[in-house]
């Protein structure tokens, strides 16, 4: 009798126990809740002693932010065009008239002109360089674009470009979406459709640093709604480059003339890669 009333209870008490909590936690986790992926990072140094995150994506290392250095290897200055934040704004006529290697400080990052992509002297730090077209395809291909859309222009793939953006780290800033109060599509919560939130799946942190145009003048619209990068292979006098949008998921490429300006993301030599 006492052998039947414990398993009663067993029964009546603790088997419901057990039941609720199976079901409670995979709900416990909400939507906003965010899942960390797990990447094998690195780091290395420029001329500079700007220290950069480094990640492995595929069987490529690249590095995990944008290109700020403002000497060549060899140590010769790049010619600065000015800088968002100070009172030096950019010098258009100077911009659009330069033919060698320049930068322009905007308020993501560094902007360099076409012409400094393939100075010999080189920006990229040792036992790096600046990718090429193939190694950007290289990369959109290891994150889901099929072959025959890496060969596209235009927009091409699916939710590439969603992987490879991430929301800025900064206090006050909502990167890749506008945070103008008198713009209603703008403000977070409002109206999201408006925007592409990344989920930076790849670790390769690209943030809206928007770009110069040809003449000298800022993108329109620029910084916190796209970002540019260039590709070290020429297209005639151009060079191709990559753009990701807050509106697109995917990636764009195509070519243009080396008076805009840029990011600029550099590779691992494939001699120096060990893992």
């Amino acid at each position: 009798m006492k052998t039947k009333m414990l398993k009663n209870l067993w029964f009546w008490f603790f088997i419901p126990i057990m039941i609720f909590y199976i079901l409670l936690v995979p709900t416990s986790c909400s939507k906003d809740q965010e899942i960390v992926p797990n990447f094998k990072t690195d780091s290395v140094t420029d001329i500079d002693g700007n220290v950069y995150k480094t990640v492995k994506i595929g069987s490529q290392w690249w590095m995990a932010g944008d290109l700020k250095v403002k000497r060549y290897r060899n140590g010769d200055v790049i010619d600065s065009m000015g800088n968002f934040w100070g009172s030096g704004r950019m010098d258009s006529a100077l911009w659009n008239h330069t033919i060698t290697g320049a930068y322009y400080i905007g308020p993501y990052g560094f902007l360099y002109n076409g012409y400094i992509i393939d100075d010999t002297r080189n920006i990229a730090p040792i036992g790096w360089h600046i990718p090429d077209d193939e190694e950007w395809k290289t990369l959109e291909m290891s994150l889901g674009m099929s072959k025959v859309d890496a060969d596209k222009f235009n927009w091409r793939g699916t939710n590439q470009g969603n992987k490879l953006k991430i929301q800025h780290p900064g206090v006050g800033f909502a990167d890749w979406h506008a945070i103008e109060i008198d713009d209603p599509k703008a403000i977070i919560g409002v109206n999201d459709k408006y925007t592409v939130w990344g989920s930076n799946e790849s670790g390769f942190s690209a943030i809206s640093n928007g770009c110069v145009m040809f003449n000298g003048v800022e993108g329109n619209p620029g910084a916190q709604y796209t970002g540019f990068w260039w590709t070290a292979t020429s297209e005639g006098n151009d060079l191709w480059y990559r753009y990701l949008d807050y509106q697109k998921a995917n990636v764009f490429r195509y070519y243009g003339t080396r008076f805009y300006g840029f990011g600029v993301r550099c590779v691992k030599d494939e001699n120096n890669v060990i893992n």
